[in-house]
């Protein structure tokens, strides 16, 4: 075996996409991504590929990666979030510690760059079923912080109607509320841990301008014209291609601080959960904080939601306040 170490390049999404199977299939991790996925990944602004980015390469495949963007906002702390994987059969090797050495290093520099003087935290995400990552992170001094859910919903099941509260009307997304979703989505989790708010940029890019955004299966709640609810999906064909169903991935649910408790979200899932059966999708699965101040949790319990898996934060402060 013989490693050499770069960034990614352009033209690695699809030998990427095929490191990344190869993590799940051993990890039922539960992510699958396509070559166009990563091809997004690769062309995002928010990431520098020669300086946020590293890979080892055995020949003409990829056996590791790391991929560090920085935050499209930092309004307090800018919490850096590591994306990195192995390769199953290149475990115990060296590599992960490698990976993480070279973030520690690399996340402060970056974060100067597009925040200077501002606290800096890294953040390191693994589900339970890779307990060699969290062997790996707590080695390196990163403490588990936060647990985030990973919930389905089987479309098959029964879904009971839920109308929205009296002056609102439920609407599928379109281009000229789309301004108003975002400022719902980020209103919605200011007070969120971890949160960094969209700025038009990211937003289109990771939300409403992905090729995974589902703009029929995402829907509005309206007080009028403005926007008061959001409830946003995303569709992976490479999931479909892995499990054989198709999984409706709610992105974001929010609601207004002052039209919380009269039922706007589960009113919005209600109506989505009816729509997604209606375009042929099998079922629909999203995440919510374990420790979600909004009720979040029960809400999705309460729709027909069961917890199928969780994962893990963890977090060094590696600029402090």
């Amino acid at each position: 075996m013989s490693i050499s170490w770069g960034p990614l390049r352009e033209d690695d999404a699809g030998r990427w996409a095929a490191l990344t199977a190869a993590i799940q299939a051993t990890d039922q991790d539960g992510e699958n991504y396509g070559a166009e996925d990563l091809a997004e990944d690769l062309a995002s602004p928010l990431v520098d590929l020669a300086e946020g980015t590293l890979v080892a390469r055995d020949g003409d495949r990829l056996v590791a990666f790391a991929y560090l963007p920085v935050k499209p906002t930092a309004p307090d702390v800018h919490r850096m979030g590591l994306w990195a994987g192995v390769h199953p059969g290149h475990r115990r090797t060296g590599l992960g510690t490698r990976i993480l050495d070279w973030a520690v290093e690399t996340a402060p520099r970056l974060h100067e760059r597009a925040y200077p003087g501002r606290p800096l935290e890294l953040q390191l995400h693994t589900r339970d079923t890779q307990v060699w990552a969290a062997k790996l992170f707590e080695s390196r001094g990163f403490t588990p912080s936060r647990w985030f859910f990973q919930m389905e919903r089987d479309l098959a099941a029964e879904i009971e109607a839920r109308p929205p509260a009296d002056g609102l009307r439920l609407t599928t997304w379109s281009p000229e509320h789309d301004s108003g979703a975002m400022t719902v989505r980020n209103e919605a989790f200011r007070s969120h841990w971890g949160n960094s708010p969209h700025t038009p940029e990211s937003w289109t890019e990771k939300i409403s301008g992905t090729r995974a955004f589902l703009p029929e299966g995402s829907f509005l709640a309206l007080d009028g014209d403005r926007v008061v609810g959001v409830l946003i999906t995303h569709y992976f064909a490479a999931d479909t291609e892995v499990t054989g169903v198709r999984e409706a991935w709610i992105q974001i649910i929010g609601t207004l601080a002052p039209w919380r408790g009269r039922g706007v979200a589960s009113a919005l899932i209600a109506h989505a959960l009816t729509e997604f059966k209606k375009q042929g999708y099998g079922r629909a699965g999203l995440s919510v904080d374990a420790d979600n101040a909004t009720g979040a949790l029960g809400v999705y319990e309460r729709s027909g939601f069961t917890v199928v898996q969780r994962t893990t934060t963890y977090t060094s402060m590696l600029i402090p306040a």
